[in-house]
Order: structure tokens, then C-alpha cells, then sequence
């Protein structure tokens, strides 16, 4: 037994020193500590156990301050004349929407505004047709560069105005379904003249929020994407919900410089109005826009008078 003992001893230390004689070896300079560590860990760790591969998620491939405005995508807008007066050249409404514009500048002489919120106490007072004129009146004017948001995630209508797509929008960013600029549109200039007094105009449009839009509305990447958007920008309008019935115009509203609400002539309450600047006591109310006022213009009214574009 002792025999047999030995010579499988000796078999066994024949096959070892030839095992070692056929392993590669590191030149001494490279035989450092780490990488000595690191060739035995590779050697000896089974592939079974090798960590799986980490997707980043759209947040972590687009991190905060990467916009780039050349890849916003372009779309043929069919904009509602009859619904946005600001594209006219002359006339009542749109002497409204540039005097509103100059109200908004005085209020950025007294405190640095660029981003406003437009809402109302209720539906169906007007607040999406003077986000969007105003919008249009600004980006007309001295070529400043207006980013318009459909944050009524709700009942969006603002693409409708602007005969546009719907999705991808806010909703979808907010969500971290998509990328700030898979969800901004500008309109194609060869589309029609309407589109070219567009061209300094950007767009959001709603996504489809439904139930979700009030936490949608509380999400911090709401106020991130208004950071990202400011360096390039002049002016950011974001149309929002009534904030008597629903909290996300609310929300949104903290992130906002300052916030216009609108009235309805002869429909908004007193009452209502009230109850929509408390909703609002946390932000910067600018002020009051009363809609839907019929007046005829008085005799020597100016209107008219000066044909210069905008």
C-alpha cells in the first residue's frame, strides 16, 4: 500500500509542475498588487456569475443641461387663424394681445420673469386661448424666442390651435418616457406664411396625463425642465388646469416666475376669482386678464393706423 501510496503522490506532483510550466505568466514589471489581484479574480470567477448589464433609464441617458435645440424635430402646423388673432398684422384683438405683452414686460422691469403660468378658476373661461396668443405675440416680437407648454394635462388643447400633434408631450417627459426634445416641435417654414410668423415659436404639447396629472404636476422634473429650457428661451408660457377644481395648475405653478389668471367677461364670478388667487397665494400672481370682452372701438380709434409688422 505504501508503495502505491508514493507513486500516486509522484503522479500527482508530475501533473502539477506541468500544469504550472503551461500557465502564462506576467512580466515582472506588470506584476503589480492590483494587477495581480485583478488576473486571479478574472481566473478564478465562474462566467455564470458575471453582473448583468445596466440599462440606464432616459433620465440617466439625458442628464440635466443637455439640450440641444438643432434636433428638435420640425412639423407641418395647420395654425387656427380664427382662433389665434396674434397672426393678424391688424385689427382689435391683436392691439389686445400687444398691450397684454407690454403689460408682461413692465412686470419683468420690476422683477426678473421668464417662465408664466396662465390659468383660471374654472373651465371654459379662456385661459388656452390667451396662453397661446400671448405666446404667438411674444415670439413676433423682436425675435424673441418663446417656448409655449400645454400643462393641462387633462383636456390639452392647445395643439388643436396650433394643428399639431398631441403626443409625445409633457406628460410623457414628466413620466421619464421621453427626452425634452423628443417632446418639443417646432412648425415646418415651408408649410405656409402662418407657420413662417411661427418660426421663433416652440411647442409641448399635453401627453396624456389623465389620472395621473396630479402627480404628474407634483414631479420635480417639471422645475428641471424649465432650468433646461431657460438658456434658450426669451419667454417660457405654460397653459395649465383651472386650479379651483384640480391641484396641478397649482404645482406646476411653484416653478413658474409668475402667473396670469384669466376671467370671462360677464361669466367669472366674483367668488371664483377670489378663490383662485388663494389657490395661488404661494406663487406670483401678475395679475388679471378679463376675456371675451365685446366692445366696439370708439370713433377715431387707432386701429389701423400703423401697418409695420410686428
Amino acid at each position: 500500500m505504501s508503495r502505491i501510496y508514493e507513486a500516486l503522490q509522484k503522479a500527482e506532483s508530475e501533473r502539477k509542475v506541468e500544469r504550472q510550466g503551461n500557465e502564462p505568466r506576467l512580466p515582472a514589471e506588470e506584476m503589480s498588487p492590483t494587477s495581480a489581484a485583478a488576473a486571479t479574480l478574472e481566473y478564478d470567477l465562474p462566467t455564470s456569475f458575471s453582473e448583468p448589464q445596466v440599462v440606464p433609464s432616459i433620465a440617466e441617458q439625458h442628464p440635466l443641461g443637455e439640450l440641444n435645440p438643432n434636433v428638435i424635430p420640425r412639423f407641418p402646423w395647420n395654425p387656427s387663424v380664427d382662433r389665434l388673432p396674434s397672426l393678424l398684422e391688424r385689427g382689435p384683438a391683436i392691439e389686445q394681445f400687444r398691450s397684454l405683452r407690454s403689460r408682461v414686460y413692465e412686470a419683468r422691469d420690476i422683477r426678473p420673469i421668464k417662465s408664466i403660468l396662465v390659468s383660471s378658476g374654472l373651465p371654459q373661461e379662456g385661459k388656452s386661448f390667451i396662453s397661446a396668443n400671448l405666446a404667438v405675440s411674444l415670439a413676433r416680437h423682436k425675435n424673441s424666442k418663446v417656448l409655449l407648454i400645454d400643462g393641462d394635462m387633462r383636456r390639452y388643447t392647445l395643439h388643436e390651435l396650433l394643428g399639431t400633434e398631441s403626443h409625445p408631450g409633457l406628460a410623457e417627459y414628466l413620466a421619464g418616457k421621453a427626452t425634452v426634445e423628443q417632446i418639443m416641435q417646432r412648425p415646418d417654414e415651408n408649410q405656409g406664411s402662418a407657420n413662417h410668423a411661427l418660426a421663433n415659436l416652440t411647442f409641448i404639447p399635453g401627453g396624456n396625463g389623465g389620472d395621473k396629472a396630479a402627480d404628474l404636476s407634483g414631479s420635480a422634473r417639471f422645475g428641471e425642465l424649465l432650468r433646461l429650457a431657460a438658456p434658450y428661451f426669451d419667454w417660457i408660457i405654460v397653459d395649465s388646469s383651472p386650479v379651483v377644481p384640480v391641484s396641478d395648475g397649482v404645482n406646476l405653478a411653484r416653478s413658474c416666475d409668475g402667473v396670469l389668471l384669466v376671467a370671462r367677461a360677464g361669466v367669472t364670478k366674483y367668488a371664483v376669482a377670489q378663490r383662485a388667487t388663494s389657490e395661488l397665494r404661494a406663487s406670483n400672481v401678475l395679475g388679471f386678464v378679463l376675456n371675451a370682452v365685446h366692445e366696439n372701438p370708439q370713433t377715431g380709434s387707432y386701429y389701423g393706423y400703423n401697418s409695420n409688422k410686428e
